[in-house]
Formats: C-alpha cells, sequence, structure tokens
C-alpha cells in the first residue's frame, strides 16, 4: 500500500486534532441534553456551550457574549453582512477585489436585490487592498478578507476600518484563513463583527462562529427561536461548539511556535523550488502573509496538470475548472498577473504536522513535475 501524499492543503482544511475528536465524541454519545432545555442534561449541554464560547472568545480578545456559534465561516459571513445591512441606511459597501465567494456572494446579493452599491476596491501586484481609492462618500459598511485565501496575503484591516468608520459604516472581516494561523485581537483590528471557520484551525468541519461587537445591530436571517441571542436559531451543535471550543484553546497554545517553525519551513520550501525551477515566480508575498502558506506559478504550465503528474503532494491550485477548461484565478489577475503565469499556480500551504521530511519530499517531486 502507498503512503499518502504529503499534505500540504492546509487552506484547505486541517486534520481534526487529537484534543479535539476526543472532546467532541462525549457529546455524541452520554452528554446529549439539548442547551435549552431545563433537565440535568439540558444544563451540561449549556455548561459545555458556554465554556466553548469563553474558549473562543479569548483567542480572538472579545467577551464571550460577543461570539454567536454558526454553521461555519460562510454562514458568519452571511448573518454578518445581511444581518447588519438591515439596519443600516446608508445602503453602501466597500469590499475588495479579491473576496472570497463566501463575502462577495452576500454583497452582491444586497447589490441585485436590495439597492446596495457596492464599491470593489482594486489591489496591487501583492494582493494588497489599494485603501486610497474608498470613495469620500458615506458608507455603510466595509467588508474585507483579513487573510487571503489563495495568496495568504494579509490585509490592511486596522487601516480600513478606521477609515470606513470614519465614513459612518460599520467594519466586518472575514478571518477564515487567519485565526489560528496568526494572532487576531478584535480591538487591534478594529472591527465590528469578525467571522471563524472551525475546520480551518484544526476544528471540525460545520461550525463557526461570528464575534459581534457590543452594541453592534444585527439582524438574523434565518428565523427560528431564540438561540445564540437570537440571532442564529436552532438548537446549537454542542457537540460541534465543544470541539471548536478546544481547537481555539490549543490555536492559543501553539500559536507563537507555530509561526516561526512554518514560516521557517516555508522559507526553506521556497528555497528549494526556487533552485529547482528556473523562472518560478513567487506570488504569495514575502512580507506581510500567512505564515504557512507559499503560492508558486510557472508560466507555460496549468497547475491542474502539474498536481496530476506529481501525485505525491496534495495541494491547490489558483485555477478554476469548467468542463475540462481551466480558467485562471480572477484574484490571480487583479494582482496583475497574465493569463498565462496564473495557470500556472500552485498554493502550498503548510500545517501543524509538516516537517522538514515533508518539505523535501514536496520540493523534489513538485520539481519533477514543474520541469517535465
Amino acid at each position: 500500500m502507498s503512503a499518502d501524499p504529503v499534505y500540504l492543503d492546509h487552506n484547505a482544511t486541517t486534520p481534526v486534532a487529537r484534543e479535539v475528536a476526543e472532546a467532541v465524541w462525549p457529546h455524541l454519545t452520554g452528554d446529549f441534553g439539548n442547551p435549552s432545555s431545563a433537565s440535568v442534561q439540558g444544563r451540561r449541554a449549556r455548561a459545555a456551550v458556554d465554556h466553548a464560547r469563553e474558549q473562543v472568545a479569548a483567542l480572538v480578545g472579545a467577551e464571550p457574549d460577543e461570539i454567536v456559534f454558526t454553521s461555519g465561516g460562510t454562514e458568519a459571513n452571511n448573518i454578518a453582512i445581511r444581518g447588519a445591512a438591515r439596519h443600516l441606511a446608508t445602503r453602501v459597501a466597500v469590499t475588495s477585489c479579491v473576496e472570497h465567494p463566501a463575502t462577495a456572494a452576500p454583497l452582491a446579493h444586497l447589490r441585485d436585490h436590495h439597492g446596495w452599491q457596492v464599491h470593489e476596491l482594486p489591489v496591487d501586484d501583492e494582493c494588497r487592498v489599494v485603501l486610497d481609492e474608498i470613495p469620500s462618500a458615506a458608507v455603510g459598511l466595509g467588508t474585507l478578507i483579513l487573510a487571503h485565501n489563495e495568496t495568504g496575503a494579509l490585509q490592511p484591516v486596522p487601516d480600513f476600518a478606521e477609515r470606513v468608520h470614519r465614513l459612518g459604516g460599520l467594519v466586518h472581516a472575514d478571518a477564515a484563513q487567519a485565526v489560528g494561523k496568526i494572532p487576531v485581537e478584535v480591538d487591534d483590528l478594529g472591527v465590528d463583527l469578525l467571522s471563524i471557520a472551525g475546520h480551518k484551525l484544526y476544528g471540525p468541519k460545520g461550525v463557526g462562529a461570528l464575534y459581534v461587537r457590543r452594541g453592534t445591530r444585527v439582524a438574523p436571517v434565518v428565523l427560528g427561536a431564540g438561540q445564540e441571542g437570537g440571532l442564529r436559531p436552532g438548537t446549537e451543535n454542542v457537540a460541534l461548539i465543544v470541539g471548536l471550543g478546544v481547537a481555539a484553546e490549543l490555536a492559543a497554545k501553539v500559536l507563537a511556535t507555530e509561526v516561526e517553525r512554518q514560516s521557517a519551513l516555508r522559507e526553506t520550501l521556497w528555497d528549494k523550488l526556487a533552485r529547482a525551477v528556473p523562472g518560478l515566480v513567487r506570488v504569495s508575498p514575502e512580507q506581510g502573509c500567512l505564515p504557512n502558506t507559499l503560492m508558486v506559478a510557472l508560466p507555460g504550465r496549468v497547475g491542474a496538470h502539474v498536481l496530476e503528474a506529481v501525485g505525491d503532494v496534495s495541494a491547490s491550485t489558483g485555477s478554476a475548472c469548467h468542463a475540462g477548461v481551466h480558467s485562471p484565478n480572477a484574484a490571480l489577475l487583479a494582482m496583475g498577473l497574465d493569463a498565462d503565469t496564473a495557470l500556472g499556480a500552485l498554493r502550498l500551504s503548510l500545517g501543524r504536522s509538516t516537517r522538514i521530511a515533508d518539505v523535501e519530499s514536496a520540493a523534489t517531486a513538485l520539481a519533477r513535475g514543474l520541469g517535465g
């Protein structure tokens, strides 16, 4: 039986940490209570949810009552954008042209169905938003991805927040790719709303959270009972919420050492690939980037074909495939890359289990594939 490929796709999803899995299991079996119930089992479930809320809040520097549990980053983004929009008189939104669909689609919904103007700001050649393009008129809502899911570029969210607040708007950050990989403090960012995805930080899929700063008015996008402060009705998924809480606590413990360790491994990977593959382009910025993320591109090659040929590395490409035809990633084109280079992009994202032997093995395999 052949060994599994080297896993360099942690920006797609992370494996569930052992401690998380062990914490989840009891709430799928014996501790099955409904947190809204006054029964013994229900009170235990409520205590577990409350503790998880404290753990998640601590990771991002929030208060527990500012954390709303959701089914993931996409739902958190929808509640933040569509829910906040219902209370905003100024129907003008500001965002970047390189947002994740989980943010871009709710904004498009506001534009197409509720008469909002949506200003998509350009980015520079490092995938960072050009803040000087923010309009000078009143703004209702600003939303920005904190760490770009493809390139790993970190956006200037504090400066963005200051400018949007000055124009009268609320500020939301999609931090799905950032929380658990870099330090994230809501007060330092200056945001009113912030989205978290459990499966990006070694927690389960199907659970996330939304930070809602005290005093921020947000309406639910799904109607029902009053769970999660009325913002996310429906019986809480206690097991997955507990898993998210444990994942958040683990992330806080290892964050400092993992930032340094993964940054060093990423640079080793780049050095080996750059020496072995003439003409290879580093798409990810060298500074102001997620420590685990390296996007590279080789003009004239199709990244998807390279990964198919290599087989020994699990990673992602910067292209989309429709009916067998590959098209370049729009974010890479927005950065100024030509289509030929953008089609050759590979996103390599490291994780806590990545070791130097993995990097060396992956570099050898990728160099062979890129050179073929």
